[in-house]
């Protein structure tokens, strides 16, 4: 294996877009970068999940993608929610926070992306980075999801620290999510 692709194989991401795949090979020229690309490709070292997305084994981390297709992005929503058990119904998708909403099929990912307003998007309050990827926190999360869909139900709220919620709901600058947090504590308080 050439030099270019040991510094593929030395990072820990497994998913790369044109812009990391420059970084990692030190090369700015578009035209350059993308000759490369597509020699290692057709030389099937990398492998091309969508346009401007590769990886380098076909076994890649499906929330590493999610969030490698959109930048800034990630995890939340449904996804953050099951898996801390605030909700038990399971999805074969991926939700991910972004600035366009768009549903797509990536290799055997289903990934569905959902609009937040830039003030909250670009707000890393209760966003964690971890194992090459951005994820909410359970309290992000609900949030967020309180603020795409005012009337949600949720399996679980012994999962939030509403105090923690307290301090997020500021980012995004809305009243009544401030109320809908105030009714969803009420009710969980019963």
């Amino acid at each position: 294996m050439d030099s270019l692709i040991t510094k593929l194989f030395q990072t820990s991401k497994t998913v790369f877009t044109c812009k990391d795949l420059a970084l990692v090979w030190d090369d700015a020229n578009s035209n350059n970068l993308n000759s490369k690309i597509a020699y290692y490709v057709k030389q099937k070292k990398i492998i091309r999940l969508t346009r401007g997305v590769y990886v380098k084994y076909a076994k890649y981390d499906p929330k590493e993608l999610a969030t490698s297709i959109y930048i800034p992005s990630y995890i939340s929503f449904e996804t953050v929610l099951r898996e801390a058990g605030v909700i038990f119904q399971h999805y074969d998708t991926i939700f991910v926070a972004s600035k366009w909403p768009k549903t797509m099929v990536v290799g055997e990912t289903n990934i569905t992306f959902r609009k937040l307003k830039n003030i909250v998007l670009y707000n890393s309050t209760g966003i964690v980075n971890k194992d090459n990827f951005s994820i909410a926190t359970v309290e992000r999360a609900f949030l967020d999801m309180i603020y795409l869909f005012s009337n949600q139900y949720f399996d679980n709220l012994d999962k939030i620290d509403w105090e923690k919620c307290r301090e997020i709901v500021k980012i995004y600058n809305n009243k009544q999510l401030v109320l809908r947090l105030n009714e969803y504590q009420k009710k969980y308080a019963k």
